[in-house]
């Protein structure tokens, strides 16, 4: 006879097995077991405790055959050696049987022991079909998997782990975890109860991560799992280049939003210590210090855009996004996807995952919308409700998003007129002029001007690589005189378009000013009189000899000049020839 050592796993000491039916918390821990555990009883239908299947199996290898030897007891099993393996797991769900010296006599149906134990062993048997699918799972990933009880005795080993090791399952399982993977932690998790995250371990010479975790039940540490992270060093040092890839590329897309969606300039930008410009730009100030709508008056080329950067910048949402939008130069039809964005496939040609729309992208921050006066009706409708319930909806969308953006607003034209005109909403020019900048134009702004004039000339010679550093007075003075009607823009380019022209002076000066504004009309190559007077003589006698039809009596009475002073000029001219033809 084969001895082997019964392990106590639900810690009861001779329970008799008709109290399986009485005893839920007893039927629990049972079922809570291992698929690989079979109960073991005594002669005396005693149950004494559990049994590792695997320990049967090998008997069963080892042995001719085993028959129960108390016929009282089940009818009799016999396995041979022959018999397949496969069969002998599908067919022996028994009840191992001990002598009262713990030696093997056989195994018993569980049919013959109560209806009550057998619908444990069905449910048991349940349990076993789930572990199957479970360890058919963990056997098939590609991870190191390692499973050792609260003893430190490996339960479960992966095939990937066995390769990286070099062993074979059938030879480490069951095994304490110490004499199979040198520096391992797994058995003082076991004990600590403490996970270990992305530890480094040295095997055969190489360092490979490995988390191992602790598993609990009823406050009880009943094992741990570890996993093979990396295999070695290099494989967590290609991860980390790519991830390190991946993070500089997201910085860079991250940076190049915040390039193209950020306010570039401040209050110190506005050139300009006149009264008007001065005013306006307190009023600004203090409307930076609010969340509330922003609508700004005034002509082309004023800087509007600039003060809708600094009431932004200058604002609590600066570190937010500020997106700009021209309302005039974005078509009609194309005016809401590009406010609002769409959803993929909501029209035709609509990109692939659909596009974020301009409102989304200043989520939390500004949107400038330029040239508000330009927008259509239906669109200023959509618009309202953006603003009233601080929401917006992707076109092909039926799902709303909540939004929280400030809106800044610019026109050139004169919205009440446009409201009284029908052409602009009356409730939607009262929810933008919340607070109103009238931003005068240049002209009303004489003072400014030479100041606007320096400063750009001063960043335009620096930006072209020339040393023009100062405006003579005659120039300056036409500069102050000039009605402006392009207002700063127009002076901008003014100023650019000098610094283009001069070659090595170091000063503008009038003739490097448009005519327009220095009232000098340009003339083309100035030639000497005498060579005019004579280009002009010699044209009037070819017209006239044309006219008269080569008749030189009649061009000589035309002209009142006498023949032979007529000849001399032909001659002088070289035009006889000319006549003769």
């Amino acid at each position: 006879m084969v001895q082997f050592k019964v392990k106590d796993y639900i810690n009861e000491d001779s329970l008799c097995l008709k109290d399986y039916e009485d005893n839920q918390a007893v039927i629990e821990k049972f079922l809570e077991s291992r698929y690989d555990i079979l109960p073991v009883i005594n002669s005396k239908r005693k149950l004494i405790g559990f049994i590792e299947r695997r320990d049967i199996f090998k008997c069963i290898k080892e042995k001719e055959f085993y028959k129960t030897i108390n016929k009282d007891l089940s009818k009799v099993v016999i396995t041979r050696k022959d018999t397949n393996i496969k069969e002998i797991v599908s067919y022996v769900y028994r009840t191992v049987v001990l002598d009262d010296k713990d030696e093997f006599l056989g195994m018993i149906d569980y049919d013959k022991l109560g209806a009550g134990f057998k619908e444990i062993i069905d449910e048991f048997d349940k349990q076993m079909d789930y572990s199957f699918v479970l360890n058919t799972i963990l056997e098939t990933v590609y991870d190191g998997i390692l499973v050792v009880d609260a003893e430190g005795y490996i339960k479960f080993i992966s095939k990937a782990y066995c390769k990286f090791l070099g062993v074979k399952e059938e030879e480490v399982v069951g095994k304490h975890v110490t004499e199979v993977i040198e520096n391992t932690r797994m058995h003082i998790v076991a004990k600590t109860g403490i996970p270990e995250y992305a530890h480094i371990q040295k095997i055969n010479g190489n360092y490979m991560v490995a988390t191992r975790i602790p598993v609990f039940k009823d406050g009880k540490i009943m094992g741990v799992v570890g996993k093979v992270l990396f295999r070695n060093l290099d494989e967590l040092e290609d991860l980390h280049n790519k991830i390190r890839g991946f993070e500089n590329e997201l910085k860079e897309y991250k940076g190049e939003l915040k390039n193209l969606n950020q306010s570039q300039y401040n209050f110190e930008d506005i050139i300009g210590s006149s009264s008007k410009i001065v005013e306006v730009k307190k009023l600004a100030m203090k409307a930076s210090l609010t969340d509330s709508n922003v609508l700004i008056m005034a002509e082309s080329g004023t800087g509007k855009e600039l003060f809708a950067h600094a009431i932004h910048r200058n604002s609590k949402r600066c570190y937010s996004a500020f997106v700009k939008v021209n309302c005039a130069a974005i078509p009609h039809e194309l005016l809401e996807a590009e406010l609002f964005g769409y959803d993929e496939g909501a029209f035709t040609g609509a990109k692939k995952g659909g596009k974020i729309g301009k409102f989304e992208i200043a989520d939390g921050g500004t949107i400038f919308l330029d040239e508000i006066g330009d927008m259509p009706l239906n669109m200023q409708a959509k618009l309202l409700r953006v603003i009233q319930e601080k929401e917006i909806e992707r076109v092909g969308s039926t799902t709303p998003k909540k939004i929280d953006v400030r809106i800044i607003a610019a026109t050139n034209k004169n919205l009440e007129e446009l409201v009284a005109q029908g052409k602009f909403r009356e409730d939607l020019y009262y929810r933008l002029n919340v607070i109103t900048l009238n931003i005068p134009p240049l002209r009303e702004r004489k003072k400014d001007i030479s100041e606007l004039a320096y400063y750009y000339l001063n960043k335009l010679s620096a930006k072209y690589n020339k040393r023009v550093d100062s405006i003579s007075k005659n120039a300056l003075k036409k500069l102050v005189e000039y009605s402006w009607p392009g207002n700063i823009r127009e002076l901008i380019n003014v100023i650019e378009r000098a610094v283009n022209i001069i070659e090595d002076e170091q000063e503008l000066d009038l003739h490097h000013l448009p005519s327009k504004i220095s009232g000098i009309s340009k003339m083309t190559y100035i030639r000497p009189l005498d060579d005019i007077l004579k280009e002009t003589e010699k044209n009037v006698l070819i017209d006239v000899l044309k006219y008269t039809k080569g008749n030189k009596s009649e061009a000589a009475k035309l002209l009142k000049i006498s023949r032979s002073n007529f000849y001399e000029k032909l001659q002088k001219y070289n035009l006889l020839e000319e006549v003769k033809k």
